[in-house]
C-alpha cells in the first residue's frame, strides 16, 4: 500500500532514467461486462465537437481522447511522481544523457487489429519535429529513429535526463502511422479514431458520447462495456450526483464534505489529490505594463488569497509564493519560503509602483503619459467569476486600480491564453516535479503574441531562468537539482512571472452506488481523475460492480 505521504517532490524523470521498471499489470475484470459508467464533464460547454485529431493545432476537440490514444509512459503520483512504463516497457539513457533508447511493449495492437510498432512511435514522436504547430506538448528532443520493430532511439542536443516526463504527456500520444500519414493533419478531424487505448468510439452525439470498451485491450479486460460522457454545469452536477444519475466527475465543490459526503459517506466520495502546483495569476510579460516587474510585484502584493480560499471553503490552502505546495515539495522548498503565504500589503505595493515610476489615475495605471486599463482572463466554465471578483475588488480597494473581468468559456479561454491575448490570466501552474512545474517558463517555448503557445503563455523570457532550466535537464544528481530548484523559486518570488493564489488539486466527485473499488487520497497508486490518461484507465480496470 502506498500512501499520500509518499508523494514527495521529485524530478521524477531523472530518478527513473535508466530504469526498466515493472511490466504494467492493470487489475482484473470486476464482472458486469454489460454495464456502463457515466462521466459528467463540467468544463466543456453544452455540446461536444467531433474532432479526434489529438495532435492537431485546433483547440476545440472531443473530450477524453486519452482513453483512445495513449502515451509511452505514465507519472505515478502515488509513488513520488516517478515515471512508470506504459506503452514503453523500459528505457535507458546513454551518451551522458543525450541518447534515449526506448523498448516497446510487444503485445499492443491498434483497435483496427494492426500491431503497434516502432514505426508508429517514430511517426508519432516525429510529428512535433516536422510540424512545429503540432508540438502541443513542447518536445525537446531533436530526432527519433527506429532500431528494430520494438525499439526506438531518441536523440537530444544536450543532456536531457529531466525531460523524460514529456513522454508521459497525454499531449504526446502514440497515433497509427498507417492512418495518420495519409491525412492532411491541419484540416482532418479524425471522426473515427483508431488508438491503442481501451476504448473505441461507439456513438457520437453533440450532447452525449458513448465509448465502447475493447475486448482485446493489452492492459486487461474492463469491467464495463461502455463509458458515457455527458456535458453538464457545476450547479447541475450536484443534483445529478445526489440523484445517482452519474458515477463520476471532476469538479470543485465548495463545502462538498457537508453537502455531499455527509449525506451518504459510503457512496458519496469527494476527493482531493494535490497536484503540487497552484492556481495563479499569470502575467503577460510580453506587453506593457506587465513587462515591468514593479507592476507585477504590486499586483501580487494585493491579492487577497485568504478571501479566495474562504470563498472556496478550503481553509489553509493558500499558496506559497513559489507556486510549489508545501505538502508535496517539502524536501525541495527553500526554507525561507516554507509555510509562507503572501499577505495583502498595500503600502509595499504602492512603493513598488512608485519605484517603477507608475501612478494610478482614475482607475488606470499611468506612466510617461500612457494609460493602461488591464483586464483579467478567466475560465467561466470553471465558475471562477466569484474569485475573479475578489481580485478585482481588492485591487480597487488597495490601489484604486480598476481591473476588468474577462470571463470566457473553455474554448475561448484557452484560445486567448495560448495566443497571448490577455493582460492577466487566472491559470493553473504545476507539473511533475520541480522541473515539471517551472519548465513552462523556458523562453524556448516563447512565441510572439498572436501565435499559439501551449507552454509559456505569459511569454516569460529571462536568460537566468533558461540557464537554470537547462542545467536541471542535464543532471541526474538530486542534490544539484534541489539547488537549481531553489534558484528558480527565488526568481518566481522576486521577479513574479506568475503569482500563486491557492494550492491546486485534482478534484474527484464520485457516486459509488453502482461501482466500488475507487482509490482514496490515503490509499492510491493512481489518481481517479478523468483526463489523466493511464491513471483514468487504471481506475476503471480496478472497479467492481457493486454487489457483483
Amino acid at each position: 500500500m502506498r500512501s499520500r505521504r509518499r508523494v514527495l517532490a521529485v524530478v521524477g524523470a531523472v530518478l527513473l532514467a535508466g530504469c526498466s521498471g515493472p511490466a504494467v499489470k492493470p487489475g482484473s475484470s470486476g464482472g458486469a461486462a454489460n454495464a456502463s459508467i457515466v462521466y459528467a464533464k463540467t468544463d466543456g460547454g453544452t455540446t461536444f465537437v467531433r474532432n479526434y485529431n489529438v495532435m492537431g493545432p485546433a483547440t476545440d476537440k472531443a473530450p477524453n481522447m486519452e482513453l483512445v490514444y495513449e502515451p509511452l509512459m505514465r507519472v505515478d503520483y502515488g509513488d513520488g511522481g516517478v515515471l512508470k512504463p506504459w506503452l514503453a516497457a523500459s528505457w535507458t539513457f546513454s551518451e551522458q544523457g543525450k541518447q534515449l533508447t526506448i523498448k516497446l511493449r510487444t503485445d499492443v495492437t491498434w483497435s483496427d487489429g494492426q500491431k503497434f510498432s516502432a514505426d508508429d512511435v517514430v511517426y508519432s514522436l516525429g510529428l512535433p519535429i516536422e510540424k512545429p504547430d503540432f508540438s502541443i506538448a513542447g518536445v525537446t528532443y531533436k530526432s527519433v529513429a527506429k532500431v528494430d520493430d520494438s525499439t526506438v532511439k531518441v536523440v537530444f542536443a544536450e543532456p536531457s535526463y529531466a525531460t523524460l516526463n514529456q513522454f508521459a504527456n497525454i499531449l504526446l500520444p502514440m497515433v497509427p502511422k498507417h492512418i495518420w500519414s495519409t491525412q492532411n493533419l491541419n484540416t482532418w478531424t479524425n471522426p473515427d479514431p483508431i488508438g491503442t487505448g481501451p476504448f473505441t468510439l461507439k456513438e457520437f452525439k453533440p450532447q452525449q458520447i458513448t465509448l465502447q470498451a475493447r475486448t482485446d485491450y493489452w492492459g486487461g479486460k474492463l469491467p464495463m462495456s461502455t463509458y458515457k460522457i455527458i456535458p453538464t454545469s457545476a450547479d447541475a452536477l450536484k443534483a445529478q450526483l445526489l440523484k445517482g444519475d452519474i458515477d463520476w466527475s471532476s469538479a470543485s465543490w465548495p463545502n462538498g464534505e457537508k453537502e455531499y459526503v455527509a449525506k451518504d459517506p459510503d457512496k458519496h466520495l469527494y476527493q482531493l489529490y494535490s497536484n503540487g502546483g497552484a492556481m495563479s495569476v499569470l502575467f503577460n510579460t510580453a506587453k506593457a505594463p506587465f513587462d515591468d516587474v514593479h507592476v507585477r510585484r504590486a499586483l501580487a502584493l494585493t491579492i487577497d488569497r485568504t478571501a479566495v480560499v474562504t470563498t472556496l471553503q478550503r481553509p489553509g490552502t493558500e499558496a506559497g509564493p513559489t507556486g510549489l505546495s508545501d505538502q508535496l515539495f517539502a524536501d525541495w522548498l527553500d526554507p525561507a519560503y516554507k509555510g509562507k503565504v503572501q499577505k495583502v500589503d498595500a503600502t509595499a505595493a504602492k512603493a513598488e509602483l512608485a519605484r517603477g515610476g507608475w501612478t494610478i489615475e482614475n482607475g488606470a495605471l499611468v506612466k510617461d503619459g500612457k494609460r493602461y486599463q488591464p483586464s483579467i482572463l478567466f475560465n467561466s466554465d470553471w465558475g471562477w467569476g466569484n474569485y475573479a471578483d475578489i481580485l478585482l475588488n481588492t485591487w480597487k480597494q488597495t490601489l484604486g486600480l480598476q481591473v476588468k473581468g474577462a470571463g470566457q468559456p473553455s474554448a475561448g479561454y484557452y484560445d486567448k491564453q495560448n495566443l497571448g491575448q490577455f493582460d492577466l490570466a487566472a491559470a493553473s501552474t504545476g507539473g511533475s516535479g520541480v522541473y515539471g512545474v517551472y519548465r513552462f517558463l523556458s523562453s524556448s517555448f516563447k512565441v510572439p503574441i498572436g501565435k499559439s503557445a501551449t507552454l509559456n503563455q505569459g511569454r516569460w523570457s529571462d536568460p537566468q531562468t533558461d540557464r537554470i532550466i537547462a542545467a536541471m535537464e542535464r543532471t541526474d544528481n538530486v542534490g544539484e537539482l534541489k539547488g537549481l530548484g531553489r534558484q528558480l523559486q527565488k526568481i518566481v518570488v522576486d521577479d513574479v512571472p506568475f503569482s500563486p493564489i491557492y494550492n491546486n488539486f485534482y478534484f474527484v466527485d464520485i457516486n459509488a452506488t453502482r461501482w466500488t473499488g475507487w482509490p482514496t487520497p490515503d490509499n492510491f497508486d493512481h489518481i481517479p481523475f478523468v483526463g489523466m490518461g493511464p491513471d483514468t484507465i487504471l481506475t476503471m480496470l480496478k472497479l467492481q460492480r457493486r454487489g457483483s
